[in-house]
């Protein structure tokens, strides 16, 4: 039904494993026939009103362990524990506002967004704030001489920026504050820690990477020292994986700033940020995770039977997380089946330097791909998972006008000069359909072997299935000749189509199919209009119907759709194809008769104009399949299905493709009625 608008990348937002909190709450009589003793919280939140710092600092750390097990997190949350960890947050001592501080966060980072939500209504960004403050006024003049020692406000301060992360990330009130308190500054000089504290920039990276995207009213506050900062860090030339991910971090946010750049600098900084990006999608995390594998099992093997006792209960949750999120549960978002988000790494205990570096890596990988993504995508306000835009107007009047609709399915998205210019010199293209190819089996097979790694398997096909939507948005945004020519094209579409059919079975991952098959539909639109013959046999094309009618994923019924419209419509124009065809067809006549989507039936629709618009083995297949009967059965109930359904359901340009569609459909039975009677 016309192009794929490309969608932007929202950082993922914070989602909880265990019991929902509103299913607790509704349940909270019987919770209180157990009495206390069931719930650890009681007794650690009355430890905070301790007047010995040692206790409160002890009753702070327990509830930091105790919340990352998400199940207990309504029994605190019963017990206001928001109001009560919040004064803590500005204690005498030092060691209780990190734990504090800590806690709240493993709160946030564990409850997901209604815990947010919930602790920005309980007021904890003034103690925040005032922290944050508090401690960047204190960063001089508690500077640490002593290399190996930490400098326990900046600990204090890494804890207080990581919780007003995952509070801007979650809650639009949370970042409204952030506007309004003038904390870009505050985070802005915790990022120009990164020399001596990585740990404590990575967070005021991540904080600005999130609080600068969509947003106007802070981006009319930044200024030439917010800029610089940035600029230094990009520049920034120390090796290692983690300042691989603060550079690429610090590149994401200077995208967002885009509109806020001197236009002199334009052009320099948007070919500075696609370099770090480029610089990072080099790195091959297929060789390098089994290397940090390696080096962590020889410092196991080298260190002390001892030496881990203390860091043991910490660990064990932070592994049962990552099991967790593994085998998280679907939930239902906008209509359609979507996994959980759940992201511990950042809760992972200390002792796990190389799992850490691992999971920096492939975050700056996912990052770099989610930033070229939006570089891509129009800046259209009315980006949306369906198609918008038909492959047959008002203005095609006739069947000439239908066969036109497979080259205009490719108009490009808008792309100023100066990125598609600095993608193209920096090999952009290549390198994410490189990362396609990932993750690589053996490593896969590694990371299984050891119950604190499993978690990274997830990320490792998160990666390639934004690599996979990457190279559906660089499809939609540059022309043929930009990619290679017709033989990389190929050979690109050999490899998409491998990646689908090259098992005995279709994948049944929806987040992998509906990527790749997005991707998929780009890359043959883009062959079509330049009439390279297509690489889909009539198997496979039958294959991806049948699947795709399987899948929940309405995108991607409305994507198989969509090849096999453009597949058959290739095929339509060369001798003996007419079997094929039928086919075809059929399939897309079960579609348009049977799926329950209106926007599925319409894009079926949409596809048979384009298949049987022309040509002498259309007009067999068509005869064969006795389509026009079928068609006009079909009108009718169409029709009503617009007026019934469409109105509630479908947004205003949603509703003016179908309603073109409903007006082709017309105008194309007159149009078999004319050639079927030769």
């Amino acid at each position: 039904m016309g192009k794929s608008k490309t969608t932007k990348f929202k950082r993922p937002q914070f989602n909880s494993v265990g019991l929902p909190v509103t299913v607790v709450k509704e349940g909270d009589g019987e919770e209180e026939e157990h009495g206390d003793d069931s719930c650890p919280a009681a007794e650690l939140l009355e430890k905070l009103q301790s007047p010995s710092a040692d206790v409160r600092e002890f009753a702070c750390a327990s509830i930091s362990r105790v919340v990352q097990q998400s199940q207990t997190i309504p029994g605190f949350l019963q017990r206001d524990a928001v109001r009560r960890l919040g004064p803590m947050l500005l204690d005498r001592s030092l060691a209780v506002r990190e734990t504090a501080t800590g806690a709240l966060r493993n709160l946030s980072a564990c409850g997901g967004q209604e815990v947010c939500e919930d602790m920005v209504k309980h007021d904890i960004m003034t103690p925040l704030t005032a922290l944050l403050r508090e401690c960047c006024a204190g960063f001089e003049s508690a500077i640490v001489s002593m290399k190996d020692q930490s400098n326990a406000v900046e600990d204090v301060a890494n804890e207080a920026v990581h919780l007003l992360w995952n509070l801007c990330e979650s809650s639009s009130q949370a970042l409204s504050v952030f506007n309004k308190s003038g904390l870009l500054d505050v985070v802005v000089q915790c990022l120009e820690k990164h020399p001596h504290n990585l740990e404590l920039a990575i967070s005021a990276a991540h904080c600005l990477h999130t609080v600068t995207e969509d947003n106007p009213e802070l981006l009319c506050s930044m200024n030439t020292a917010v800029l610089g900062a940035l600029e230094n860090v990009l520049l920034s030339s120390q090796p290692g994986v983690t300042q691989t991910l603060l550079r690429t971090l610090a590149a994401g946010t200077l995208w967002n700033m885009k509109s806020s750049l001197p236009a002199a600098r334009q052009a320099e900084t948007v070919n500075a940020v696609v370099a770090t990006l480029s610089q990072c999608l080099d790195l091959d995390a297929g060789m390098l995770i089994p290397e940090l594998r390696q080096a962590e099992e020889l410092r196991h093997r080298n260190a002390p039977a001892v030496s881990d006792i203390e860091g043991q209960a910490p660990e064990e949750l932070a592994e049962e997380e990552m099991i967790e999120e593994e085998e998280a549960p679907k939930q239902k978002r906008n209509g359609k089946a979507a996994k959980v988000d759940n992201d511990f790494s950042d809760l992972l205990p200390r002792g796990k330097e190389e799992l850490r570096e691992a999971t920096a890596l492939l975050t700056a990988q996912q990052t770099s791909l989610e930033i070229i993504v939006n570089m891509c995508c129009s800046d259209d306000p009315s980006d949306d998972e369906w198609e918008e835009e038909s492959s047959s107007d008002e203005s095609d009047m006739g069947p000439d006008g239908l066969c036109d609709g497979v080259s205009n399915l490719m108009s490009p998205l808008c792309l100023s000069a100066e990125v598609h210019g600095a993608l193209i010199n920096h090999s952009i293209p290549q390198k994410v359909l490189k990362k396609t190819e990932f993750p690589k089996k053996e490593t896969v097979n590694l990371c299984h072997q050891n119950p604190s790694w499993r978690g990274l398997i997830k990320k490792m096909e998160r990666v390639q299935s934004r690599a996979l939507t990457c190279l559906h948005s660089i499809l939609s945004t540059m022309d043929a000749e930009s990619l290679g020519g017709a033989t990389a094209l190929q050979e690109a579409a050999q490899h998409l189509s491998s990646m689908v059919f090259g098992a005995p079975e279709i994948p049944k991952d929806e987040e992998f199919l509906e990527a790749v098959i997005s991707a998929m539909r780009s890359l043959l639109q883009m062959i079509a209009s330049k009439n390279i013959p297509q690489c889909m046999t009539p198997q496979q094309l039958m294959s991806l119907s049948e699947t795709a009618t399987r899948c929940d994923v309405v995108s991607v019924r409305v994507n198989a759709v969509a090849i096999l419209g453009i597949t058959g419509s290739t095929l339509a124009k060369e001798k003996g194809t007419a079997e094929t065809l039928q086919m075809i067809g059929n399939a897309l006549l079960q579609v348009a008769t049977k799926d329950p989507e209106l926007v599925v039936n319409g894009e079926a629709l949409d596809a048979l104009f384009d298949v049987f618009a022309d040509g002498e083995e259309a007009e067999t297949a068509a005869k064969n399949i006795s389509l026009l009967p079928a068609l006009k059965a079909l009108q009718p109930v169409f029709k009503t299905k617009i007026r019934k359904e469409g109105k509630g359901k479908y947004s205003p340009q949603q509703l003016c493709v179908l309603d073109n569609i409903r007006v082709n459909l017309r105008r194309f039975i007159g149009y078999l009625e004319k050639v079927l009677k030769k």
